[in-house]
């Protein structure tokens, strides 16, 4: 499946879902699990079915009896796909008559495949009897479309995660900030910046286990190795309803992982400390009301620079992630914006910090970020492995101008943002070739997207040329090649942008005139000069071609549209890579990125808040409507003016 098309699917199911809930008495809270155990069983299906045609292929045949054996529930480990019992088949559930008690069913279906797999023991839900029986057969309905039932793996794995995402965004189980679920854009951004394609991984506030997945992401897309083969996943989270959750995502994306629920500040279950290559974590900040009298707090090991007076843990946490790592391990981690420029102990520990010369990379994020709550965060790097040209050295990274503006509510980094941030990286750690791979991505990026484009004008261009014929117009036939050709700088490949926007510009040119005959005849029927009969019998015509091309041509126009405005974010993205290095080689740009010393650091008393060092830029968002913006204020302005008014009023007139 195309990428376009799994959106469109991830889309679709999410309407479908939701739409169920929305018309149920169940919360967004009360509704996840089970829908994501229901992902969960569709997908083990899936994976089953591909498995075992795989197993009985690969099965020798016995020279006594001539016949393969049975296959066996060993196999499918081998295959890397869970066992599944007839009746923790989806596709068993999706057969049963309607007399049967559906909710049952599912949950005995949940119960089968946590006894035949222990890891999975008591995490995967089983209270499908909250839930109305149409409700539920619909749902399992809904994932049994042969759009679903025909995909693989990775794309299970994206429809859980994007469900993941959207159940944040709703505030299911009141998590404070989405605690258990980390924006992709950040996730990818830590993964991008620490590379964990090896070793032992370490989550010590995992949450659903985004970290983990966008790491078997990384491992599958820049190496030759398996996920499995090349790491091992460890994982410790407070709430019980996360620990289920990151195991049932790890599960759906093949991930072999050990997670345990507990709480990081009193314990280190697996007792990592030095041991681990990478550590990546979104912990709950500023979190209050922890019992330093504890004698094991006290004593851990992991807090070598003391305690932290203040009333939260964010001084802990980065102990704890520094402390995790071995001599070359890396770490990345989401964090308070007031962690940078904490006081008292908490300057004095950032201080030791500092001064062991782990602190590699710290990067400002701009509001909005995260799904329920809007304040700005930074992102800390460690490198332990750091090399002796930047041992004594960080890059601030100040990236709260950079970002793509995805609703009124919420932002994120676009791909090509995101490559351009990790090149600046690259290029700090003496890669002089970051310039040169990041434009052949965004050329090749943007080449995938415009043969995207052309197959959409192709099959468009052919509708209009059997289109022309019945509409007797002939003027609507496109005559220039759409093809896209080599282009090597942005400009070029803006100049091609242009051009599909114009496929559709000599069809919108007949509706309109085809409009405008309808006009006329309306006028005619309501100055009298024709009764009804006559101006409906007139108009047919003309209302026919009208729906005729309308609906390739809004098609077409969806399809495109949904490109184009890809191709021009990409576009610019790669224009502002070559505007920050026009040498094709690092530089300090003023508002965005400098390399700082530790001299520096102390002469501003240890801050480590990128806006103090990489100066300021202006930026202007030239597709910001900045006058509609004003005047929507002032009208919000007036109308609150007015209840202020009016109350004042009724004060005013209440009789004391």
């Amino acid at each position: 499946m195309t990428n376009e098309e799994i959106k469109r699917l991830e889309t679709e199911l999410w309407g479908a879902a939701d739409n169920l809930r929305a018309n149920s008495k169940l919360t967004a809270a009360e509704y996840k699990d089970p829908v994501l155990g229901l992902i969960l069983l569709r997908y083990a299906q899936n994976k089953f079915e591909e498995a075992k045609k795989q197993i009985k292929e690969s099965l020798p045949i016995n020279p006594r009896t001539n016949q393969k054996r049975e296959v066996k529930k060993d196999d499918f480990l081998g295959a890397g796909a869970m066992y599944l019992q007839e009746k923790s088949q989806f596709d068993y559930l999706v057969n049963l008559p309607e007399s049967a008690v559906i909710a049952e069913a599912v949950n005995n279906a949940m119960k089968l495949i946590e006894e035949d797999y222990k890891d999975l023991e008591g995490i995967l839900p089983k209270n499908y009897q909250e839930f109305d029986a149409d409700l539920l057969r619909s749902l399992i309905r809904i994932f049994n479309k042969d759009a679903v039932k025909n995909i693989g793996g990775d794309v299970f794995g994206r429809i859980y995660e994007f469900f993941l995402m959207k159940f944040s965004m709703s505030g299911a189980g009141a998590q404070e900030g989405g605690e258990f679920f980390t924006p992709p854009s950040l996730v990818q951004m830590i993964v991008n910046f620490i590379e964990p394609d090896h070793g032992i991984i370490h989550d010590p506030a995992c949450g659903s286990g985004g970290m983990f997945v966008q790491t078997g992401h990384f491992i599958q897309s820049k190496t030759n190795k398996k996920v499995n083969e090349a790491i091992t996943v460890y994982g410790t989270e407070l709430k019980s309803n996360n620990v289920r959750l990151a195991k049932m995502n790890l599960a759906i994306h093949g991930i072999e992982g050990k997670i345990i629920e507990n709480n990081s500040f009193y314990s280190n279950p697996h007792e990592l400390t030095g041991k681990c290559d990478f550590v990546m974590a979104n912990p709950p900040f500023n979190v209050k009301q922890i019992d330093k009298s504890k004698d094991y707090v006290k004593t851990d090991p992991r807090l070598p620079f003391g305690l932290p007076k203040s009333d939260n843990g964010n001084y802990m946490w980065i102990q704890y992630f520094n402390a995790y790592l071995n001599e070359k391990g890396r770490a990345g981690f989401v964090m308070a914006s007031s962690a940078t420029d904490a006081g008292n102990s908490e300057k004095l520990i950032r201080q030791q910090l500092i001064e062991t010369e782990n602190v590699d990379v710290i990067v400002s994020v701009g509001n909005n970020f995260f799904y329920t709550r809007s304040l700005p965060c930074h992102l800390w790097f460690f490198d332990k492995g750091k090399p002796q040209a930047t041992k004594n050295k960080i890059l601030m990274l100040d990236a709260r101008n950079t970002y793509r503006v995805v609703n009124s509510t919420i932002n994120d980094f676009s791909d090509g943002q995101l490559l351009n941030l990790t090149t600046i990286v690259q290029l700090y750690r003496g890669n002089e070739n970051a310039i040169n791979t990041a434009v052949d991505e965004h050329k090749k990026a943007l080449s995938e997207r415009f043969e995207k484009v052309n197959e959409h004008y192709l099959n468009y261009t052919d509708t209009l040329r059997k289109l022309s014929k019945e509409l007797e117009n002939d003027s609507l036939l496109i005559d220039e090649k759409m093809d896209y050709e080599a282009f090597n700088t942005p400009d070029e490949a803006k100049a091609i942008f242009y051009i599909y926007e114009k496929p559709t510009a000599k069809a919108a040119e007949y509706l309109k005139e085809l409009e405008g005959l309808i006009e006329t005849i309306n006028q005619e029927l309501a100055q009298g000069k024709i009764d009804k009969k006559s101006a409906n019998a007139k108009a047919k015509p003309y209302r026919e071609k009208l729906n005729k091309l309308n609906r390739p041509l809004k098609a077409y126009q969806e399809l495109v549209n949904e490109n184009l405005k890809e191709l021009k974010q990409r576009i610019g993205d790669w224009k502002k890579l070559l505007e920050w290095f026009p040498a094709n080689k690092y530089v300090d740009v003023e508002g965005l990125c400098k390399i700082v010393d530790l001299e520096e650091i102390e002469e501003n008393d240890y801050s480590l808040t990128p806006g103090r060092y990489v100066g300021y830029s202006i930026q202007i968002n030239e597709d910001f409507d900045y006058q509609a913006r004003m005047k929507k204020i002032h009208s919000e302005l007036a109308e609150l003016n007015t209840e202020a008014n009016d109350l004042m009023n009724q004060i005013q007139s209440v009789e004391l």
